[in-house]
Parts: structure tokens; sequence; C-alpha cells
């Protein structure tokens, strides 16, 4: 499924633009610092990410993997009031604008105004601005000519801003560990958007298998944590998108929005407030944030959301919606959550990089009953456990009083492979690191089977980290 050429006309009929206004009502002052916190743990953080492209799917100048030109649906009225949207109860909150290449180097007038209106609001409010080529480099470009595009849209970015800016991250969509060490080594960037976790025949193809939260890669894979010093990058890799675990598990997506499934149901506004409708997608969202705010706040120590909107949004979707939906969301957060730092991916990757030096200690935990909307399904509870030498997802049905199945069990102590080079006319798309168990089901071998049914050496590595689950 092409998720981001998707429209559904639908959802801006009778769902309730009102409710962005009534949304808004209440909320706290003084609700957070202007300075960037100085420490992750104890902090709540949202990263959001405003995309300036000028076709769909564009990874460099000449490779464009859809032929529409949407250069009237980037103009500086749209892109300033995404902005002020995103910043009307959030006056001091700070977000990372990612440009593709063709966007940096685009002589149209309304890119030019674009670029120049961002340049201000680096200056003015704190934002990132950074390349974005496009989601899927790795599929289709060569690393040398990946590596080699990410230093000259650097060297544009610089330029245009002025006064020596460098972003502190890259919005990389998916790319390979050989980009990420360049980026760490050659340019002295050390966080990334390198992956977007658990997608997995969307888009035309996909890269499951990493955590959901930051880790340092591996050489071995872009996927998988780095074992120790031997296959170590020094490069943060961060997702784009905060999902619904329960719908995360599904590959692809199937049948209508409301009773099919789409397993890249969460934070994002294609699949909830443009598929959804503002109050009903609102609602998911919320949800999705609550599993990283509330439990997974006291389970991590921190919590983490991360969001990308494309700006093309604002004309193909419809302006009302999309600068609605911005401001319930951001609006609703801060209420809810009123210590929330909306950061840039930079400061945020940085962060967890200060307090983590390799990936020994972190220790993500999540459990999730689902929302009841669509195919996040309320009799149904998942845990999530995720460390350097493996992920492990458990899943039952509360209702029933079931016992806790395996539904993904991906070990990061193997060894792993990324494809070799691809190039546009023979493109690689599936990157994923699937070995054991892996949640998406499609090999007979990813049956889920009960704790007790693993090999020996598998239980004793999980107990290893969790031994209080239950063997038996």
């Amino acid at each position: 499924m092409n998720r981001r050429l998707f429209l559904r006309n639908t959802a801006m009929a009778g769902t309730g633009i009102i409710a962005g206004a009534n949304a808004l009502k209440g909320l706290p002052t003084n609700y957070f610092p202007t300075a960037t916190p100085v420490s992750l743990m104890g902090q709540r953080f949202v990263t959001l990410c405003f995309m300036i492209r000028t076709t769909p799917w564009e990874v460099s100048r000449d490779v464009k993997l859809h032929p529409r030109d949407e250069a009237n649906w980037h103009t500086l009225e749209g892109v300033r009031a995404m902005r002020e949207s995103f910043a009307k109860n959030n006056p001091h909150g700070r977000l990372t604008w990612g440009f593709t290449l063709n966007a940096l180097e685009d002589k149209r007038k309304n890119y030019a105004e674009i670029r120049d209106y961002v340049a201000g609001c680096q200056k003015k409010y704190g934002d990132e601005v950074s390349y974005f080529p496009g989601y899927f480099p790795a599929m289709y470009l060569p690393r040398e000519r990946v590596n080699r595009e990410i230093t000259e849209a650097i060297q544009i970015i610089t330029n245009f801003v002025g006064n020596g800016y460098r972003p502190q991250a890259i919005m990389g969509g998916f790319l390979s560990a050989d980009s990420l060490k360049y980026l760490a080594e050659k340019e002295k960037i050390h966080v990334a958007h390198a992956v977007i976790w658990s997608q997995h025949n969307i888009d035309g193809g996909g890269a499951d298998g990493s955590p959901s939260y930051p880790f340092y890669p591996s050489t071995e894979h872009f996927c998988k944590p780095a074992q120790g010093k031997a296959d170590f990058i020094d490069c943060v890799n961060l997702d784009g998108w905060t999902m619904d675990f329960i719908c995360a598990r599904q590959s692809g997506s199937n049948g209508h929005e409301l009773t099919g499934f789409n397993s890249r149901r969460g934070v994002g506004p294609i699949e909830t407030y443009v598929g959804w409708g503002l109050e009903l997608g609102h609602k998911e969202v919320m949800h999705t944030q609550a599993l990283h705010f509330d439990k997974g706040f006291e389970l991590n120590g921190f919590g983490w959301v991360t969001n990308i909107w494309e700006v093309q949004m604002y004309y193909e979707m419809g302006k009302d919606i999309i600068c609605n939906a911005l401001e319930m969301w951001v609006g609703d957060t801060i209420k809810r959550w009123p210590d929330t730092h909306f950061v840039t991916f930079g400061e945020y990757g940085n962060l967890w990089r200060d307090h983590y030096k390799n990936n020994n200690d972190w220790n993500y935990r999540f459990v999730e009953r689902g929302s009841g909307f669509g195919d996040s399904y309320n009799n149904l509870e998942m845990k999530w456990f995720m460390n350097k030498e493996f992920r492990l997802a458990l899943l039952h049905d509360w209702h029933k009083d079931e016992p806790d199945r395996v539904i993904d069990f991906t070990r990061y102590d193997l060894t792993a492979h990324e494809p070799a080079d691809p190039s546009p006319d023979k493109p690689i798309k599936n990157w994923s690191l699937i070995n054991r168990i892996n949640q998406k089901g499609l090999r007979p071998e990813d049956k889920p089977i009960l704790l007790k049914e693993l090999e020996q050496s598998e239980k004793d590595l999980i107990a290893k980290h969790y031994p209080e689950l239950n063997f038996q």
C-alpha cells in the first residue's frame, strides 16, 4: 500500500473540525521550560519533523519514484500555517525540518521562500534544518552515492541557514550501517532517523527487526544493536513514527480503514486524523502516546513519542483537518502531560547519547492493551522487551485469561547481513532483520508459541534479562 499517496476525502466530513478548538481550552501555563532539558531520565519528549519534497518517494535529484509534481502543494502559506499551528499552544517547542535534495536545490520561488522561512525559524525558535533523502535511499541507491549526497546536502543547508550552521541529526528513513558510520566519522553527526520501526510491506518495502527506542547500530546491520566495540557505530539510530504495538504486528495493510488492518497505525496523521477523522483519529493518537508517557514512562524512566508530517498534506488533505489536527495533538499532549518537551531529533538523540555510552545498559519495556479502535483489539495485551541481545514480544487475550505466547523473538547476538548495493533499476526492497520468530507471522516458524516451548538455551538467554517471566 502506498500510504503517503492515500487520500480519504470522507475523513473530513462530519467528524468534528470543531473538536480541534474545543480540545484547546484550559491549557496549563508555564507547562515546560524554554531551555533544552539537561538529562534524558525523568523526562517526556516529542520529536516532530516537517518534511518538504518535490515529488513523493524521491531519493535523489534524478531518482523520483512517482511522477507527481508537488510544487503547487508546497507554499510559504502552507508551511507557515503548519508551524504556527504547532506553536499555537506550544510557543517554546522546537521541531526538525527535513528537506529532500531536490527541495534544497529547487530554484522555483515557492521553494526559495520556504527555505528562507525555515532559516528564520532556526534563528527564532531553534528549529533544526536537516536533510531527508525521501525515506528509502538504502533501497534504491548504492551506499557511496547516499554518503556523497549526505555531504552535499549538509553543505547546502549550511549555506542557506548561515553562520556555519550544521544539523545535529539527519533524517534518513532507512540508512545502511555504512551510511551511519560515514555520518558519524566523516560528518561528525551522531544522530540519525535511520529506521522506520516495524515497517514491512508498506510503501513497497520495509525493514522490520530493530528496537523501537534509540540504540547504537552494528556495522553488520542498521536494525541490529552493536554488541561491542568491534561492531559499534557512534550514531544513535532513531525511529520516525511511534506505533500502536498491536497494529504494528501486522504486515502491510488490508481492507476497509475501520474494519481492516493497518500496520502503521499510531501517531502518524495519515493513518489517524486523515484515515479516521479528527475525533476517532485523535483518540488513537492519544492512546498510542499514553503507552509511552504513562506505563512506558514508569517502566523505562523516560518517554518518547516521534512523528513525521509531510508538508504537502496541507493542500492534499485540506488545511482545516491538518492545522486542527496539529493544534489538537500538541494542545492535548500539553494538557495531559504538561512536562512534555517538544525538541528536535538532534537534541533528543544527543541527550540519549549523553546518558547511554553504549548498548549495555538500556532495557526497554512496554505494555499495551488495545484501544478498541479498528485493529487495535481491546481484548489483546502485548508486552515488549528490548535489550542489546534480543527483542521479545508476548501476546495474550486478557479477556479469556489466556497464557502469553511469543510472537517475536529477534536475536541480536546472531550474525546479521545487509543486502548488497541496490540501484534505481534494481532496487532491494527487503532490509528486515528476521531470524528466530518475527511478529509479522509470515513464515511457518513464526507461529506463536508458549515461553516453555522455546529451546532451553533461548529460555536461559531471556531469563538472564527477565527472570520474572514464567517459563512453566
